[in-house]
């Protein structure tokens, strides 16, 4: 990213020529915080956007220098012959490899680019795509596979195998109703389903974790969890973490862990009456914060806490202290460094207009926060070296 300036020349040189396509400009801001200077030099921000709105964008904190800088709507400056941009509500931002991968949900589409420089490589076509994850050269990408909110004959979803090289879908493999999230553990594919359009229209949610063995896509079996599920993690003593909604009524949200039994089989270990929204794992600690809407209230309860994965207990019902926290108006993601542990929450605010990102350090500390595009909630660190 030291590049970065000439980009920004050459790109509004670019974007001045083109007078058939509207580029929103890029704009920058130095929210103040220092560095700490390591293989970590970035991080790739995507905002979803409101559905409908066509304002998914991509944002970068460059952490290269001794100062943390932000730039705001990079993709469309990046890249003025995109059409469109970025598309309609971004809904998973994930680095493999040298590459950059966006899933762009309702626009039915996973954009790929450089890492580096956030330049368009290609992109592959996925009707509502929701998640991707990797294992080898091959990418796996979640689908709804029907219409945004389908009525009460959506199809089951799929889980689509795309060769990271070519961009061409190689494969797929039918699981259960709206698939989300996915973890590997060895050869096995985990999937998280959660029955969104059937709880909507009355047929009640998913509840399943189907298991997919890659050297085949094929779905081996189903593993009975908790309606609704959401997000699926694995960590290094080979358990899966999957969060749960629940039905907003009767039914609250929770967290689960699954771990393998004598025979290797993952089972149902136990959960936690704790609502998890999402999550990130460092070593034994998972980091979290919950948004538990009820339909019965009309009302949203937000928590924040860290759970230890290996004895499965809440170890803290609170991230910070500092003032700042309690002034997010709706947590939408968390990313915590791998390394040095500071963390980054995403406040989405009222949904239709810019976000925030909230810096922390590792004792909880507030350090900065900078304006976003809208709705931001998911990020991926870029490390300094990268692998082909």
């Amino acid at each position: 990213m030291k590049q970065l300036a000439y980009y920004i020349l050459t790109l509004l040189l670019l974007s001045a020529c083109r007078q058939d396509v509207m580029i929103v400009p890029m704009e920058k801001s130095d929210p103040g915080g220092k560095t700490q200077q390591g293989d970590i030099i970035g991080m790739y921000l995507l905002n979803e956007g409101n559905m409908g709105s066509n304002k998914s964008s991509l944002d970068y904190l460059d952490l290269s220098d001794s100062t943390a800088h932000y730039y705001r709507n990079i993709y469309s400056q990046r890249n003025p012959s995109t059409v469109m941009s970025l598309g309609d509500v971004g809904n998973d931002c994930q680095i493999y490899g040298s590459r950059l991968w966006l899933v762009i949900n309702c626009s039915n589409k996973v954009e790929v680019a450089r890492a580096d420089s956030a330049i368009r490589i290609g992109k592959v076509n996925i009707p509502n795509c929701r998640y991707v994850t990797f294992n080898d050269r091959y990418a796996y990408v979640s689908s709804y596979v029907g219409t945004v909110y389908a009525s009460s004959n959506s199809p089951l979803g799929s889980v689509y195998k795309v060769d990271t090289l070519t961009l061409q879908k190689v494969d797929s493999c039918s699981v259960g109703y709206q698939p989300e999230e996915m973890a590997i553990i060895g050869n096995q594919l985990y999937v998280a389903n959660s029955g969104g359009y059937q709880g909507m229209t009355g047929q009640g949610y998913e509840s399943t974790v189907s298991v997919i063995d890659m050297a085949t896509m094929q779905e081996t079996s189903k593993v009975e969890v908790a309606p609704n599920l959401h997000h699926l993690k694995a960590d290094k003593y080979n358990q899966l973490w999957v969060t749960a909604r629940g039905d907003y009524m009767s039914e609250a949200s929770s967290i689960w862990w699954l771990a393998p039994d004598e025979n290797g089989q993952m089972k149902v270990g136990g959960h936690i009456d704790q609502a998890v929204s999402d999550l990130c794992i460092v070593g034994d600690s998972l980091y979290f914060y919950g948004s538990q809407w009820s339909e019965v209230s009309m009302s949203n309860t937000i928590t924040y806490g860290i759970i230890n994965i290996k004895t499965h207990q809440v170890v803290s019902t609170s991230l910070s202290s500092a003032p700042e926290i309690s002034k997010i108006r709706m947590p939408y993601g968390i990313i915590v460094n791998p390394v040095h542990r500071d963390f980054y929450l995403m406040d989405a605010k009222n949904y239709v207009s810019s976000g925030e990102l909230l810096h922390f350090l590792p004792d909880g500390t507030f350090d900065w926060k900078v304006s976003t595009g809208d709705i931001p909630a998911h990020a991926a660190f870029l490390f300094k070296t990268t692998k082909k």
